[in-house]
């Protein structure tokens, strides 16, 4: 049974830094990629930004230059570092990771704001 654990997430004033990390119960390299999700109240679930297996990150156009995920094979751990951060960052952050199946973790809550 794959488990992803995610953890790091918090209060933090606008412009403040974060940093995410998703712990996998098996070994990343199993998965083509992995992405962090998120979800705002009243809003659906919107991609973040992924990993792939072979280092190629792709992130969405909101969080392009302040956030950056990377990952560390033998910690089994994917990270979003997650800088100058405004009250629209809001949101519940899911860990996934695809590979024969899609799993995803239980989520961490990021709120900014003063």
């Amino acid at each position: 049974q794959v488990q992803l654990v995610e953890s790091g997430g918090g209060l933090v004033q606008p412009g403040g830094s974060l940093r995410l990390s998703c712990a996998a119960s098996i070994s990343i390299s199993t998965f083509y990629v992995m992405g962090w999700y998120r979800q705002a109240p009243g809003k659906q679930r919107e991609l973040v930004a992924t990993i792939t297996s072979g280092d190629n990150t792709k992130y969405a156009d909101s969080v392009k230059g302040h956030f950056t995920i990377y990952s560390d094979v033998p910690k089994n751990t994917v990270y979003l570092q997650m800088n100058s951060l405004k009250p629209e960052d809001t949101a519940v952050y899911y860990c996934n990771a695809k590979a024969r199946g899609s799993y995803w973790g239980q989520g961490t809550q990021v709120t900014v704001s003063s």
